[in-house]
């Protein structure tokens, strides 16, 4: 059985544009690792219902979800309250987090608002954030991490340990000097021979000349092999030479 995963990146500033989201390329990889097939990744905006409506969808979709972004000390960091309401439960000032906060400001202004990052829904564990303290949180199959990419990446490494995986992806990802219009055929009833292996075809434009990245991953090894050895006559028999990427866990 595949195990799933969604993340819910939760930011206007990804939104409108003036942020490039960072956090989707690293949490993917990292899952891949673990065994983990990231299957839907959503923006959102910063609104209580968008939140509650992601997070209830996904969490019921999939084994594991994600969020990023939300959670600092601003008006608009709603993503600890949004979530409580997701699963009817109250947010609660947490003691541990209160006393890291403690911790790390003593001697400066512990202010309303930097309190609030203590604030998270009742029966939820921390995540411990070694970069600037504010910890996320775990609820049921939800993780609640920072949007920062620094302090989310430290985050997810702290909890690595808590997910659990299915079999691990491989990929084998082969280049060839066509265009994808002279391959679709073929390439078609390729992964009709191999219903195992998910194939995708990606063009670019290289020195002139159009070609096409064709990505094969599957977990299933020997069928991997046979469709990479079967794609690479495919591409002789269309008069090219296919072109090795390697081959990777994802």
């Amino acid at each position: 059985m595949a195990v799933t995963a969604a993340l819910i990146i939760i930011g206007n500033e990804v939104l409108s544009g003036r942020t490039r989201d960072a956090n989707l390329q690293f949490i993917a990889r990292r899952l891949v690792d673990i065994g983990i097939r990231l299957a839907e990744a959503r923006v959102i905006a910063d609104t209580e219902d968008a939140i509650i409506a992601a997070v209830n969808q996904c969490r019921a979709a999939h084994d594991f979800v994600f969020t990023t972004g939300g959670i600092g000390p601003t008006h608009d960091d709603i993503t600890s309250r949004s979530v409580a309401r997701a699963f009817g439960v109250a947010l609660v000032r947490d003691p541990v987090a209160l006393a890291l906060l403690e911790k790390h400001y003593e001697g400066r202004d512990l202010n309303d608002a930097r309190l609030k990052m203590a604030d998270i829904p009742e029966g939820a564990g921390l995540i411990h954030n070694p970069v600037s303290k504010a910890p996320g949180f775990q609820i049921e199959n939800v993780f609640v991490l920072a949007g920062v990419p620094s302090i989310m990446e430290a985050m997810f490494e702290g909890i690595k340990e808590r997910l659990t995986g299915g079999e691990k992806v491989a990929s084998i990802t082969i280049t060839a000097f066509i265009p994808e219009g002279d391959l679709a055929g073929p390439f078609g009833r390729l992964q009709e021979e191999f219903p195992a292996v998910e194939m995708g075809s990606y063009p670019f434009f290289r020195g002139g000349r159009l070609g096409s990245s064709l990505v094969l991953r599957s977990a299933d090894g020997p069928a991997l092999a046979a469709a990479a050895e079967s794609l690479r006559a495919m591409i002789r028999d269309l008069g090219s030479e296919p072109e090795e990427d390697g081959e990777d866990g994802d």
